[in-house]
């Protein structure tokens, strides 16, 4: 099973720079990672920080969190079939929800083969204190990222007073008090931040992956024993709270013959016919994922 870390952050924040040295410290220490990057525009600029030897994969004029969904999945598909790699990072779009890109990942797919360990959110100090003076969407987005966040890099501290580095640090840690933060310049941080968000894996009935273990924000694979009801599903999915994010995968019904491609995302469903008998499985992904009652279980401990 591969490693995946996925680096959010607003545009500008240090990314990239961040990806760079995570390749460098993976290959010190022996192993050998792979890259997606997504980029909106027609041109890879920020490509050519990785190295020649280190398989890449690029995805041009599209996010990973809307359109790009499907063309990110075709992407790994190829990765994990024609590469040797230890260890995979993606880095988004700074235009990228993270819980979007997250669910990218998160295909029933790839859900023996990869393993989510978390979410590195790279934070602009200095774009953090003029942060009012965004739209109230592009605002929205910058600290959504950091909410989501599972590591929050606190970069370009030596653009900063030293109070302002305590003032900014001290507000980004209230919006999102379960994820470590550090403080850089150039995004350096040590391989350690990020490998010790372990993710595991339980197998009680259901397939369980809590990402990190102090962290909030977790995904659960289901796989279904016996085919649902539409309607009963669909009403289902209505019931759950607002701390499902995601639901996606292949549902198979009363009546078809292959399970049926579903989406769920902001209270809208979706359902595809699938022409090929698929694994009848669905990943959640949201907040105390553990606490929700899949359709048709009695029990799940």
């Amino acid at each position: 099973m591969k490693d995946v870390y996925l680096l959010s952050g607003f545009l500008g924040s240090g990314k990239t720079s961040l990806l760079a040295h995570l390749i460098a410290q993976f290959k010190a220490e022996g192993l050998k990672p792979a890259v997606i990057m997504n980029e909106l525009g027609k041109l890879a600029f920020d490509s050519r920080v990785v190295d020649n030897d280190v398989p890449l994969k690029e995805m041009l004029e599209g996010c990973i969190c809307c359109t790009g969904s499907e063309k990110m999945e075709a992407q790994l598909q190829t990765l994990l079939e024609g590469e040797t790699f230890d260890v995979l990072l993606i880095e988004t779009t700074g235009a990228a929800h993270p819980v979007e890109a997250m669910d990218a990942v998160f295909s029933p797919l790839f859900a023996s083969k990869l393993n989510m360990k978390g979410i590195v959110t790279v934070a602009d100090c200095k774009r953090w204190l003029e942060r009012d003076k965004m739209t109230p969407q592009t605002r929205m987005l910058f600290l959504e990222q950091i909410k989501h966040a599972h590591l929050i890099v606190a970069n370009k501290t030596d653009l900063l007073s030293d109070s302002e580095v305590a003032s900014v640090t001290m507000q980004i840690q209230s919006l999102n008090n379960a994820a470590p933060i550090i403080q850089t310049s150039n995004s350096k941080i040590p391989l350690a931040l990020i490998t010790k968000l372990e993710a595991t894996f339980h197998e009680k009935g259901i397939n369980k992956t809590a990402i990190g273990k102090q962290l909030f924000l977790s995904s659960r694979l289901h796989t279904f024993s016996d085919a649902v009801d539409q309607d009963s599903f669909e009403d289902w999915v209505r019931s759950l709270p607002d701390t499902v994010y995601r639901i996606k995968g292949y549902v198979p019904l009363k009546g078809h013959k292959n399970p049926y491609l579903f989406q769920y995302a902001y209270g809208m469903v979706q359902w595809l016919p699938e022409f090929m008998k698929m694994e009848p499985q669905i990943v959640l992904i949201g907040d105390q994922i553990d606490r929700i009652e899949i359709i048709g279980e009695s029990s799940y401990d």
